[in-house]
Formats: structure tokens, C-alpha cells, sequence
């Protein structure tokens, strides 16, 4: 199985269980909408829209917008044609990475999905073409430094090099090489939200439900005793377990 179909499996499994985890996701997807100030779109694409969190601040804010939401995970998109009934959106079931709708749009945006996608970069062409003149391109994703703590607790528990899924991300050099590619105006801001858990199992039920845990940790798995063990590491290398979730907020624009 590669990764792609791993981390697609991930969201449905859990998917049921995701709106009881998935608040710095809601946190991020409001703070990315909040850029947008009086301004208004006719057709929006939302990309990895989940369970439609982020999808119903959209319909919110945007209120007569044809918006289309886009999700890999069909237990995802039916969890979201359920809570928004109704609301005119169109939903579907496709890899917008690679299947992205052929038609135009005014605002086409992503709340913390675009870490998961195999490449970024070619993806990001394929979205500027769509963009109609003037349109906007808003999406936030999360950065390598995303759960520096567990990681590093893991590999003292190992006694070696152990690098989260999270490690793999994307870097804020190489987003606004990207962005520069294909659009005329960008910004890139760097935000590090902060966030204590009362155990390290919950810590790891979060990454577990929200699908954030990608492909795993290369092979290791868990026991009571090494989540016993990790927990008294993390407890002694930062007092609490404490997340960070370091998430880069891009904003990008083609002239008219």
C-alpha cells in the first residue's frame, strides 16, 4: 500500500471520530479565513474539506457562493453532506491533488491538507490555472516542526534518530519558492500554536483520529509499558505533554 492510500485509509477509519479531536484544526481553519476581508467570490473550490468544518465557515462567510468541497475520503465527504444539508454545496469524492474540477473559480483554499499531498509543487500549477483573473489562492498547512516534542522523545526512548511523519513536511523555504512560480503577488506568515494534553494518550489518540499520524513511525510500534516509558521522557524533557503544531498560513494572487 503506498502512502497515499495509507493516509486515505486513515481518514475513513476515523473519520467518525474526528470532530472530537480536530480543534487546532477549526482553529487554523478560522484564522486563515479571517485574512479575507470584505471581499467576495461567485465560485469556490475547497480542497480536503473533511468532515466540513472549515467548508461551513465558508458557506458563512460567503453565503451566496457556489462552492464545491473536495475530499479523497468518501466516509469524509458523507460526513459532511450530512451536516450541511441544505446548504447548497456541492460535494465530491476525488484526489484533488491530482483530479482537480476543470472549471474556474475565485477562491480556491485548503484548511491543513496540502502536508499530505505527494507533490505539492505540480499541485499548485494546476490550482493557479484555475484561478480565474484576480482570484485568490488561501490554504493553511502544517510545517515540519509539528510535534518536535514527540519526536524527539521518541528517539530518546530509542536511542535513535526517529523522525515523525510531521518531520517530512514541507518547509517554509521552499513555500514561497513555490508561490513565486506561479503567482504574481504572495505571503507566507508563520504561526506556532501551542497545546497541553493531560496524558500522552490523549496526545496520541489526537494524531490517531484527526489522521495526522500519516504513515506511522517506520515499523515502531506501542506497548503499555513503552507508552509508560515515553511518557515519563516527554514529562521530563518539557514538565507537561505539550504539542506544538507549527502551521504556515499562504496567501497568493494572480493580477488581472
Amino acid at each position: 500500500m503506498n502512502v497515499k492510500d495509507t493516509i486515505k485509509n486513515n481518514f475513513s477509519r476515523y473519520a467518525g471520530c474526528y470532530d472530537a479531536y480536530c480543534g487546532v484544526q477549526d482553529q487554523v481553519g478560522a484564522n486563515l479565513l479571517s485574512s479575507l476581508n470584505g471581499e467576495k467570490f461567485e465560485k469556490i473550490l475547497d480542497i480536503g474539506c473533511g468532515t466540513g468544518n472549515y467548508t461551513r465557515l465558508l458557506r458563512d462567510k460567503f453565503p451566496t457562493a457556489m462552492i464545491k468541497a473536495m475530499d479523497i475520503s468518501d466516509r469524509m465527504i458523507e460526513i459532511s453532506q450530512r451536516k450541511l444539508k441544505g446548504s447548497g454545496i456541492k460535494f465530491i469524492t476525488a484526489d484533488a491533488e491530482t483530479m482537480p474540477p476543470a472549471e474556474i473559480f475565485g477562491l480556491i483554499t485548503s484548511n491543513a491538507c496540502f502536508q499530505w499531498f505527494g507533490n505539492l509543487e505540480r499541485a499548485i500549477e494546476k490550482y493557479s490555472g484555475l484561478l480565474d483573473n484576480n482570484g485568490t489562492f488561501l490554504f493553511s498547512i502544517f510545517g515540519p516542526s509539528t510535534f518536535c516534542e514527540l519526536a524527539k522523545s521518541l528517539s530518546l526512548l530509542y536511542k535513535e534518530d526517529i523522525q515523525t511523519t510531521s518531520g517530512t513536511f514541507i518547509n517554509n523555504n521552499r513555500l514561497p519558492l513555490i508561490l513565486e512560480k506561479n503567482f504574481d503577488t504572495f505571503s507566507v506568515n508563520e504561526q506556532f500554536v501551542k497545546k497541553t494534553y493531560g496524558s500522552l494518550l490523549e496526545l496520541l489518540d489526537t494524531i490517531k483520529y484527526t489522521g495526522t499520524r500519516g504513515f506511522g513511525l517506520n515499523g515502531k510500534s506501542f506497548n503499555k509499558s513503552k507508552i509508560i516509558e515515553l511518557e515519563k521522557i516527554y514529562r521530563a524533557q518539557f514538565g507537561d505533554i505539550k504539542a506544538t503544531y507549527q502551521v504556515f498560513y499562504c496567501q497568493a494572487k494572480r493580477d488581472g
